[in-house]
């Protein structure tokens, strides 16, 4: 029992020398390649082992032969020991470079791949890794690609609507100042319509950057859908009377929401008003509003036919009217009205808006940051907008961001 314990105090003894003496390396190897790490732990246990070996070796008195044969033994293990490690440790620098070098491909135009097959687990989920960030960069990639698009659209319709009425502006105060117009009165009238326009156009391209920042700020609190309702409804019955729109109840329960009030009589104001003006003279606009799986949804449908398919996607973006023309119709002009709109398939102007289209971007951003939803499906006689709310107990965010 003595002579084991002697055997393993002498093994343990090699051993450790052997790590002490290789402990200032440590910190020499960060730098250096991974080959070089493994092939230096394999060479620490070689030499532990060979250390330990050899004491024991000595203290047991071998003969001379017995102990080269030792020797002979320790050298041949270790030796193919360090040449394994160094096999494995450049397969694994290999690997490494071919995922360093795909890593380079992350954000270009080919795309992230990985290598065929990593030479570890560590390196093979390393390459997922990646790889999922790369598909997300992608995505992310192609939206800010959309919204710069968006963005210059935007720009342009912008300038184009705003540049029009400045243009009759113009006009307007050059013959009035000339004295060449046939009714200073009705000229008078016509400036103010079209800077109450220019106004309105002003005011929802600062309530979308708004949005857009990220600076919204709702004050919440509890009240009823059928008051949202009630005060919108107010608001856009004279343009109703005025269009021969009727206005319907499709159901609208008094059910309890805790959202900012003027922002959400804002949404549905919005949608009452681009309702009407799609809708032909004659025809109805339906509000409704019912609970659905916890959540309050409140819908306005109108006659307008119908959007195509293809434009519905884009209802809700910002600056989109459904037509390419940016210039309103003539026969409207008289009332600095720019409805301009959505066209079916039978080439009739449909759904349409008064200012440069930002109504409904306003419309789903006011919503979204109710943490609610907004959305657009074509229905019997026309299109059915919904906008959906978190019950009351579910408190929006304060800002949104």
């Amino acid at each position: 029992m003595i002579d084991m314990l002697v055997i393993v105090a002498l093994a343990a003894l090699g051993a450790l020398l052997a790590g002490l003496l290789a402990t200032p390396a440590v910190p020499l190897l960060r730098r250096h390649s991974v080959v070089l790490s493994l092939f230096a732990v394999a060479a620490l246990a070689v030499v532990a082992m060979a250390a330990g070996t050899v004491a024991v070796a000595l203290e047991m008195f071998l003969s001379g032969h017995d102990f080269r044969v030792v020797l002979v033994v320790v050298a041949v293990s270790g030796t193919i020991s360090l040449a394994a490690a160094l096999l494995f440790g450049r397969r694994i620098s290999a690997g490494s470079r071919e995922l360093a070098a795909a890593a380079l491909t992350i954000g270009s135009d080919a795309g992230f791949t990985a290598p065929a097959d990593p030479p570890t687990a560590e390196l093979a989920a390393l390459a997922a890794a990646l790889e999922e960030t790369g598909a997300r960069l992608r995505a992310a990639q192609a939206r800010e690609r959309a919204l710069d698009a968006s963005r210059r659209e935007l720009i342009a319709w912008i300038s184009h609507d705003l540049r029009t009425p400045l243009a009759g502006l113009r006009a307007m105060a050059e013959a009035l100042e000339d004295g060449i117009a046939p009714d200073p009165g009705r000229y008078h009238a016509r400036i103010r319509t079209e800077a109450e326009r220019l106004s309105g156009m002003v005011d929802d391209l600062f309530e979308l950057s708004r949005i857009q920042a990220g600076s919204l700020e709702l004050v919440p609190a509890r009240v009823s859908v059928y008051d949202l309702v009630d005060d919108a409804l107010a608001t856009a019955r004279p343009l109703a009377e005025e269009r021969g729109v009727r206005l319907l109840d499709g159901g609208v329960t008094p059910l309890p929401v805790r959202v900012d009030g003027q922002g959400i009589t804002r949404v549905i104001g919005n949608l009452l008003v681009n309702a009407i003006r799609a809708t032909p003279a004659g025809g109805a606009v339906t509000v409704s509003a019912r609970r659905r799986a916890g959540r309050v949804v409140l819908a306005v449908e109108d006659g307008c036919g119908g959007i195509p398919e293809q434009d519905l996607p884009r209802v809700f973006d910002a600056g989109w009217r459904g037509v390419q023309a940016r210039t309103p119709p003539s026969g409207h002009m008289a009332t600095g009205t720019a409805a301009a709109g959505f066209t079916s398939a039978a080439g009739q102007r449909r759904h349409g808006d008064t200012g440069a289209g930002l109504g409904l971007a306003i419309v789903r951003g006011i919503v979204e940051a109710h943490a609610g939803h907004a959305s657009v499906h074509n229905a019997a006689a026309g299109c059915r907008f919904e906008i959906t709310l978190p019950a009351a107990g579910t408190r929006p965010p304060e800002r949104t961001g």
